[in-house]
């Protein structure tokens, strides 16, 4: 199977969706600025027609900047003096066009500006058929549009991506190798004087790892910044985080030297992801009936993510969907706690793959009983479920607590900066103490400490009202924290209710 774009997965007439549209943004701080200007007051003369969006987006200057998105590609041209590709004008464009809000009216042509542009970019791609069809390259082919403002991001031109690429890889090795300075100056001078050093070292870092387009190492460095003020016992764990952070760096810095799927979660892990429409035209597509396990929506105030846990019914494993939006917009794949739906999945390469990608979603016969709708999932009304799919009210196959370290340590083993691991315990008792909160196995006489970071969260408190005392089925991720409990199955059985509606992610 050939690669395919994103204009491929969106054919004409399609609105794109907001996580297809952040999925382009070359770091995490430009998805966040696109995200701030996807609002109809910033943007004036938009509008779109068959595969081109175009606008003019007020800046500090007197003159708006020109962004032009040819969606076949894409390919993007704008007139601000970004070196970013695409910029954050051209993300929040694409970001406005995508919530169908009448901020980007689907008629009219584009203007003069952007017409030129969208025209020279048919006429080289007529030009490269032709020459492919010749048995080589047409005339000014080759590098096509470049790597510049106006040049198509995608397959489009596969030279000019690679060349991206390389650019920046090279930026990500040297912000990791100013890291390491970093961490080396922080242990010469001694862990017991990092809480009087304040924040503005450790900003100026992260400022730079967000220059090095490495979105995964301004976390860890913002992880680290924290550390000090976290309590008794701050050393221990700032030195834990530094040796996971050198770790991180050395292993992108020695990437040939890594097994393959090691290598993939180096990457991963610094911040390098693949497109969606090339993972999914790219990997082996799984197909199952899979179970939604729990939803958590988490804001950092620049970008809401949204993070779906799966099980699949005959093949057991678990999976992660991942949905951006701009903020103040909720994302757009909305997949009720409890639903089952036979569908595709793509995973991302990994040492323990886990996230993955939503692909075709299949049409069947439901064989079970008419659907149960849960009364309230994670503070939210539970929309019905869409046709193809069904609401059990029954609980999922759980393990116990032995199990669940065994899954943890064993998935740890091969992805050292794992914060948690999924799963699903079965007959625990939830137990509130002096010391935090444990989930209790009366089968083993063992019990597993709740993360401290729940401890003020009301709904544990829910999910003790459901228990009653009583073993309950409890979903969650089972981390070196402890276990942070997401979803719990009412034992009556009648009805499923999330118990982390505020949960952040990590």
């Amino acid at each position: 199977m050939g690669a395919r774009t994103v204009a491929d997965m969106n054919p004409q007439g399609e609105r794109w969706t907001a996580e297809q549209v952040l999925a382009l943004a070359p770091d995490a701080a430009s998805r966040t600025a696109g995200g701030k200007l996807a609002a109809a007051g910033t943007w004036s003369g938009a509008g779109a027609h068959g595969q081109a969006v175009w606008g003019l987006c007020s800046g500090s200057g007197g003159t708006p900047y020109q962004t032009v998105v040819d969606l076949n590609g894409p390919g993007y041209r704008c007139s601000c003096p970004s070196r970013k590709f695409p910029c954050k004008h051209a993300l929040g464009l694409l970001l406005l066009w995508t919530s169908g809000e009448g901020g980007v009216p689907a008629d009219g042509e584009p203007p003069e500006w952007a017409g030129q542009w969208l025209g020279g970019r048919r006429e080289r791609a007529e030009k490269l058929a032709a020459g492919a069809r010749d048995g080589g390259p047409g005339p000014g082919g080759g590098a096509g549009d470049g790597a510049g403002k106006g040049g198509s991001g995608g397959a489009a031109d596969p030279e000019a991506a690679h060349r991206r690429a390389e650019r920046r890889a090279q930026r990500i090795a040297a912000g990791a190798t100013e890291l390491e300075r970093r961490l080396a100056d922080l242990l010469r001078d001694g862990l017991a004087a990092a809480d009087r050093a304040g924040y503005g070292a450790w900003d100026e870092t992260a400022a730079r790892m967000v220059d090095a387009q490495a979105p995964g190492l301004e976390a860890r460095v913002r992880e680290l910044a924290a550390i000090p003020s976290s309590g008794p016992g701050w050393p221990a764990r700032l030195l834990e985080e530094c040796a996971l952070a050198h770790l991180l760096n050395q292993g992108f810095l020695h990437l040939d030297r890594l097994p393959e799927k090691l290598a993939a979660t180096t990457r991963t892990r610094v911040g390098l992801t693949t497109p969606v429409a090339e993972l999914l035209a790219a990997e082996e597509a799984i197909r199952d009936r899979w179970l939604v396990l729990g939803r958590q929506d988490g804001t950092d105030g620049r970008l809401t993510t949204r993070r779906t846990w799966l099980r699949g019914e005959r093949t057991h494993r678990m999976a992660l969907l991942l949905s951006f939006s701009a903020p103040g917009r909720p994302p757009e794949l909305a997949l009720p706690t409890g639903l089952v739906l036979d569908a595709d999945l793509a995973y991302y390469p990994a040492a323990r793959p886990l996230r993955a990608a939503l692909g075709t979603r299949h049409e069947e016969v439901a064989e079970a009983a008419p659907p149960v709708a849960p009364p309230a999932v994670e503070g939210r009304d539970a929309p019905g479920a869409p046709e193809g799919c069904e609401m059990p009210g029954t609980a999922p196959d759980g393990c116990d607590v032995e199990t669940a370290l065994a899954a943890y340590g064993a998935a740890l083993g091969e992805d050292p900066w794992l914060d948690g691991w999924p799963v699903v315990l079965a007959d625990v008792v939830p137990v509130p103490g002096d010391d935090g909160w444990q989930l209790a196995d009366e089968r083993s006489g063992s019990a597993l400490p709740v993360d401290p970071r729940c401890a003020g969260r009301t709904d544990l408190w829910q999910l003790m009202a459901i228990s009653g005392g009583g073993p309950v089925t409890v979903f969650g991720e089972c981390g070196h924290r402890g276990f942070s409990p997401i979803t719990t199955w009412d034992p009556t059985p009648v009805s499923l209710i999330g118990t982390a509606a505020q949960g952040g992610t990590r």
